[in-house]
């Protein structure tokens, strides 16, 4: 018997091997970036660290653009160990101090913590410098610092190596134990057992039986018995086979009889079967017949299908131009309501500005007239005192009118960039609703309209003010524009209230109401009372949008007889991005 190229033993060895080889490099592998991920955290943690040390120095410094301390402080960084480069950025975005390693940056100023990841290992840690100023936050810079995988490398080498030493050694120890186990027990029987079993001997088998001594009762032992019993049964199966063959041969004479008769039943059943093919043939020709006109059928109808598919893609292509020219129109009226907004601040912002104006020229003359008596050295104390007073009540008016511009352009301001922008950020509501109002009042001022706000203080939500905006001015514009169509004085009240993790928004009015058809169609786009006066329809549509999309919300509208419209509006405290 010829010698096998590779022994089962080898196999099974090799597959073993294999096996835990590949689990003590992924174990192994695991462990390795376990322990880099933990060592980058905990330098990010350093980095971040850092920013509480020195981000008030770099801070002031900065707003006194004091650019050398600000270099000053950024060498001192860099002297650091975890810090392999730096960039300080003012808050127009150009830069002030630059070392060590860096990466392309985006123009745009940083508003928040930012940690990003770099090609070639390197990882950074940005954050904004804001300095607080009368109560007023302002972003003067922001500094960015870079670290990289040398740095994580040089905490984590010897335990990385004591890993991968400890994996060698365990994997040889068991490559040899595996090595000595396998060629004890399994591959020298087997060897033996495979010589024994090629001198078979099939004139003589009862010589050709296994003679192995095993000790263990294992499958060898097992196999060593069976194929002695086989051994026995091929001998029992011999005598049998040479009785078989002396009833075969009695058998075949007896066939040969059978064989006679039964080419007479061949004959005769051949001239049936001759019948038989040619009814099949007549058969075969109708159902040629029916595929042809089957054949024709399918392509009526292929035809039929690609004129279906042609007008679904027709019907495709509407849709998408339809889809598009809704979103046009919802970002219409957005723009829409804000231009009301611009309209009515500037006008507003006008008549204090108007005020200042002429205290001011006032001001300046009797400024003029008071150097004109000092110069002539007619100046007198009853002169001097009319001045003092007369200009303390200027500057009085002056401050009053500049705050009150002030106060409305910050308000719309807020209003403005929010119902623009779609970011998320944490802000408190009852101070959020009260500047939304505020840049309102330009909407109702000729009118003797009220506004009434109940909220909780400190009530912090986490969402897209943007969405808070749009909806609160929608439902106050609809109210004066539809509500109070045929009133002088409405009351509007917006009453907020906790409730659980949930914040609900009951707004009402007093106005005209609605009826229950016009109800059911509060929230369908392009639905407007007031389309032949140029309403869009589209206002209630974006509010129901915002409130279920924006905010996660729910909303619902209800119109008592006589009782005005009223707004139920819950959404979470935190939206899920």
């Amino acid at each position: 018997m010829a010698a096998v190229k590779t022994g089962l033993s080898r196999k099974l060895l090799a597959r073993v091997l294999s096996v835990y080889f590949a689990l003590t490099l992924l174990v192994t592998i695991g462990q390795i970036f376990t322990e880099y991920l933990s060592t980058k955290n905990h330098v990010e943690g350093e980095l971040q660290t850092l920013k509480n040390t020195f981000s008030s120095s770099l801070t002031r410094a900065l707003w006194e653009l004091n650019n050398d301390q600000v270099r000053a402080i950024a060498e001192g960084l860099m002297s650091l160990p975890i810090v392999e480069g730096l960039q300080v950025r003012g808050e127009n975005g150009n830069y002030i101090a630059e070392y060590g390693i860096r990466a392309q940056r985006s123009p745009a100023p940083v508003d928040q913590e930012l940690i990003e990841d770099h090609a070639g290992g390197v990882f950074s840690y940005s954050f904004p410098l804001v300095f607080k100023f009368s109560g007023r936050e302002s972003t003067v810079g922001d500094v960015t610092l870079y670290s990289s995988f040398d740095t994580i490398f040089s905490r984590i080498e010897v335990g990385v190596f004591f890993l991968i030493g400890n994996a060698l050694v365990k994997t040889t120890f068991l490559v040899f134990l595996f090595m000595t186990a396998f060629r004890t027990m399994l591959s020298e029987p087997l060897q033996t057992i495979t010589e024994q079993m090629g001198n078979f001997d099939p004139q003589h088998p009862e010589e050709s039986k296994l003679s192995i001594k095993l000790d263990d009762d294992n499958e060898l032992l097992q196999l060593k018995e069976s194929y002695n019993h086989v051994i026995d049964d091929l001998i029992i199966s011999n005598n049998k086979l040479k009785d078989a063959q002396n009833e075969l041969t009695l058998a075949n004479k007896k066939l040969d009889d059978q064989n006679l008769i039964l080419e007479q039943e061949v004959a005769k059943k051949t001239a049936s079967l001759s019948q038989i093919m040619l009814d099949l043939e007549q058969q075969k020709d109708e159902l040629i017949a029916h595929q042809r006109e089957l054949r024709q059928e399918n392509e009526n109808r292929q035809y039929i299908e690609a004129e279906l598919r042609k007008r679904n893609q027709e019907l495709a292509s509407s849709m998408d131009t339809l889809h598009q020219a809704q979103e046009q129109l919802v970002e219409s009226e957005r723009m829409a309501s804000l231009g009301g907004l611009v309209a009515g601040i500037a006008h507003d912002v006008n008549t204090p500005l108007g005020v200042s104006v002429t205290a001011a020229s006032f001001l300046q003359e009797r400024l003029n007239n008071l150097k004109t008596d000092f110069q002539d050295k007619s100046l007198t104390s009853k002169n001097m005192a009319s001045f003092i007073d007369e200009a303390e009540q200027t500057a009085l008016l002056l401050l009053s009118n500049l705050e009150r511009a002030s106060d409305l352009i910050a308000s719309f301001k807020q209003v403005a960039v929010d119902q623009t922008s779609e970011t998320e950020r944490e802000f408190v509501l009852g101070d959020y609703i009260n500047e939304i109002i505020q840049s309102l009042k330009p909407s109702f001022k000729h009118t003797e309209h009220q506004i009434n706000v109940s909220c909780p203080d400190n009530l912090v939500v986490t969402c897209a003010p943007g969405a808070i905006a749009q909806i609160v001015t929608n439902m106050v514009v609809n109210s004066i524009t539809h509500g109070f169509e045929d009133k002088t004085a409405g009351t509007i009240t917006l009453d907020v209230k906790e409730a659980g993790e949930n914040v609900v928004v009951q707004y009402s009015d007093d106005g005209r109401g609605l009826g229950e058809e016009e109800l059911g169609k509060l929230f369908d786009a392009f639905f407007t009372t007031k389309r032949a006066e140029g309403g869009s329809g589209l206002g209630t549509h974006i509010m129901y949008n915002l409130v279920t999309q924006s905010l996660q919300g729910h909303i619902e509208a209800d119109s008592p007889p006589g009782n005005g419209l009223h707004y139920t509006i819950r959404f979470p405290k935190k939206t899920h991005a």
